[in-house]
């Protein structure tokens, strides 16, 4: 029983769950009134796509085993394949997410302003994946916007052809939803975090209001670099996350929309075999997530475990829930890779979700007294 439960986990995780989240998301960001119809169709172009990708490809196969083709007929074989890929990405994503002749845009900027986009986009994990001179074109294109209290900086239904990086002020975002005459409140965006990238991955009208309520500076990256630049990377990254985000059992009922918001809060650690991860007695303000690898916790001084945790599993909650200091150490086992954010930013995005929290502290607090 225990081994076909795992192979029908394993299918799903991998071939079912990545095509319904895409479709998730579509619907989410498209909202149609006949929602069978359109995943219909959304699922036939997604099939068609797919069998002209692999067309193409036994062509290329079977012109490379017939043929020994010149050394100068090869570089024309790669762009080929190249582009057929590429004709994939913008049939799904949108026709003006392809890629063409690129020229990076260079904002001028003084070096107060360089080093505050630095610090600002390497808290958001649509950029981390970037190397040093990707950063450096982004920056470069990066341009600074002010925005007075009660500016519409986006309008849900319009189109977008910038994403923000928000470096001083707040901004409220709300949404509209069917049936629904007055818009819903869904989040408060504070310096340091990003929005209006759906609307660039996907190409898609923007999916919500977003406003300032304070006077708000943030750094404005156009459309062409960031399809040029991140977002290859952004997708990959965003994906991986979705897969890790998807075996923590207390984030299951966020759905796609909100896990892609989850994702821009987390960031990503790793620690070796032996490492200490927390310290029993110090002020925590972290939440922790395991992608990979396990841990245990112990009480100083004894040695009993508390708790054992593996991939799946969460930690750090206990210092959020009763405001006290960390009550126990925990330590890597093995070499992991996991995923934290802060507490405010767990709260504001994950609020309802307390009480689950609350419920499974009991899991090891008969060892903590």
């Amino acid at each position: 029983m225990n081994q076909l439960k795992e192979t029908i986990q394993e299918y799903m995780n991998k071939n079912v769950k990545p095509i319904f989240d895409q479709l998730l998301a579509q619907l989410l960001l498209a909202r149609p009134e006949d929602i069978v119809s359109w995943s219909i169709n959304w699922l036939q172009q997604l099939q068609l796509t797919n069998t002209k990708v692999k067309t193409s490809e036994e062509q290329h196969y079977q012109s490379d085993e017939e043929e020994d083709e010149e050394d100068e007929v090869q570089p024309i074989q790669k762009e080929s394949k190249k582009t057929n890929r590429t004709g994939v990405s913008a049939e799904v994503y949108g026709q003006f997410n392809k890629k063409e002749d690129f020229k990076p845009r260079v904002i001028e900027k003084n070096k107060d302003q360089i080093d505050r986009i630095r610090r600002k986009i390497l808290n958001s994990f649509l950029f981390q994946a970037l190397d040093e001179q990707n950063l450096q074109t982004v920056i470069d294109a990066m341009e600074e916007k002010k925005f007075q209290p009660g500016d519409y900086v986006i309008r849900q239904g319009d189109d977008g052809n910038e994403l923000y990086v928000i470096d001083e002020g707040e901004l409220e975002c709300t949404k509209k939803f069917p049936n629904q005459s007055q818009e819903k409140f869904l989040k408060k965006y504070l310096p340091g975090e990003s929005f209006g990238e759906l609307a660039l991955l996907y190409n898609v009208p923007r999916a919500a209001t977003i406003k300032a309520i304070q006077s708000v500076v943030a750094f404005a990256l156009d459309r062409a670099t960031f399809n040029n630049i991140v977002k290859d990377a952004a997708i990959r990254k965003r994906e991986q996350m979705e897969q890790i985000l998807n075996k923590i059992e207390i984030l299951q009922s966020m759905d796609t929309y909100e896990r892609l918001q989850f994702c821009d809060v987390l960031r990503e650690v790793k620690y070796n075999r032996g490492d200490k991860v927390i310290k029993q007695g110090e002020q925590g303000d972290t939440i922790y997530l395991i992608a990979e690898g396990e841990l245990e916790a112990y009480k100083d001084g004894q040695l009993e475990k508390v708790y054992a945790y593996k991939s799946g599993d969460y930690f750090g909650e206990l210092a959020l829930l009763k405001n006290t200091p960390r009550q126990a150490s925990i330590i890597a086992i093995t070499d992991c890779t996991l995923y934290y954010c802060d507490f405010k930013s767990f709260t504001r995005m994950m609020g309802p979700l307390e009480q689950i929290l609350r419920r499974n502290v009991q899991r090891y607090e008969h060892y903590l007294h």
